[in-house]
């Protein structure tokens, strides 16, 4: 195996993570949808926590492509 060969397989290795992320983040919406249905004057603390959650998911997000981005170009 060359090492390009090994690159390509490492930076696909490397966004796996991104399904995480993804499922992460539909679940960080979808609960916040149904706790704003459930309770609408709730409204503004739920959506800063639920922002907050969405920026720490994706962080993952952005240091696995970082990580991606590293492999194939060094």
């Amino acid at each position: 195996m060359d090492m390009e060969a090994a690159r390509m397989i490492g930076a696909g290795l490397a966004v796996f993570p991104l399904l995480g992320v993804g499922l992460g983040i539909g679940s960080i919406f979808s609960n916040l949808i149904q706790s704003v249905a459930r309770n609408p004057e709730a409204r503004k603390e739920l959506f800063s926590i639920g922002i907050l959650g969405f920026a720490l998911t994706e962080a993952v997000a952005l240091f696995a492509l970082l990580i991606a981005f590293l492999i194939l170009f060094k």
